[in-house]
């Protein structure tokens, strides 16, 4: 349903059903007193969960993987790429940040039709400054705290934290679909 969903946006928007570009990032966070997997993250320093997700270049969802925080980025990459269904077959290009660099890049190339570029801000720079086609991914993180069962994982299962996520984008396209 949700894929659906999605490429009726694409399409209200101008775009092609299936996406030809995304981008990829992870985003750590907190879990509740729930037992079930959990990890640290020693980068940012959150016990809990790492939501790696991969988004069109409009910020929709194309697919979700939870881990435990501290499964690496890379790592958390691989085992989301592998689970990528008919629906990315047009997937060209996908932008990253810097840490999705290495051995991952080179896997990419001999399992898939698409090429990991890495976005990384310019030598020298200072300061908080945007990033070109970085921006689209952190907007939809930003999108997930907009719901509160979000703001933490409260889920047991990452099966169950991967279904809400997937839940509140269906939310967010209903609405693009059909605004009160």
């Amino acid at each position: 349903m949700h894929d659906t969903l999605r490429a009726r946006v694409r399409e209200k928007a101008d775009r092609h059903k299936h996406p030809t570009a995304g981008c990829l990032d992870s985003q750590s966070v907190e879990t509740t007193l729930v037992p079930g997997v959990r990890g640290f993250d020693a980068g940012k320093h959150v016990m809990g969960r790492k939501r790696h997700i991969l988004v069109d270049t409009l910020g929709l969802l194309l697919a979700v993987l939870v881990t435990a925080a501290s499964v690496s980025d890379p790592a958390g990459a691989r085992q989301l790429l592998s689970r990528l269904g008919g629906f990315c077959k047009n997937i060209r290009k996908i932008w990253a940040d810097g840490t999705y660099r290495g051995e991952l890049l080179n896997w990419v190339v001999t399992h898939f039709r698409f090429r990991i570029e890495p976005v990384v801000p310019p030598k020298g720079q200072k300061g908080f400054h945007v990033l070109p086609r970085r921006w689209v991914v952190e907007r939809t993180f930003a999108w997930f705290d907009a719901n509160r069962r979000l703001s933490k994982d409260y889920e047991g299962l990452t099966d169950s934290s991967e279904a809400i996520i997937y839940i509140a984008m269906t939310r967010l396209l209903l609405r693009r679909l059909a605004p009160r």
